[in-house]
């Protein structure tokens, strides 16, 4: 079972220490930048992923202050847990999270084109691509 917690002193370090695999390192920032980012850009809400007690992966998502839109800017699950349906499951509780703000009815994010894995899931679960392409990523959306 796939549960957040917040980042904070207890795991702070462990979440820094995740690592995605080496041939999917020019996909994601680390989660050392992310969280960086979050503290330049507040709205930014980064958590730690969990499969039962154990550390799995990170999120990073927002109400973007650019077009008032959920925005998934990060996922990452660390290599030695990939290929297990965390990701999935990560993705999928974090969009029945969004859905809860019923004022919105649309999820965003973006990818770079190379990343095939990440284009599989994101169609797995509804999100299909929006037209545009921002800062060489491709961008989707969630519509509900």
């Amino acid at each position: 079972m796939i549960q957040f917690k917040e980042i904070d002193r207890k795991n702070f370090w462990d979440v820094i220490d995740l690592n995605v695999a080496e041939e999917q390192k020019d996909f994601v920032a680390s989660n050392l930048f992310s969280l960086a980012q979050a503290k330049a850009y507040p709205e930014c809400i980064c958590l730690a992923i969990y499969a039962e007690e154990v550390l799995v992966g990170f999120v990073m998502y927002c109400m973007d202050e650019d077009d008032h839109e959920y925005w998934i800017y990060r996922l990452m699950i660390d290599e030695k847990f990939q290929g297990k349906g965390y990701g999935k499951a990560a993705m999928e509780k974090l969009i029945v999270h969004i859905k809860k703000d019923v004022n919105h009815h649309v999820i965003y994010l973006s990818f770079e084109p190379e990343n095939h894995l990440a284009r599989r899931l994101y169609k797995k679960l509804g999100f299909e691509p929006d037209g545009r392409v921002i800062d060489d990523e491709i961008v989707y959306r969630l519509i509900y």
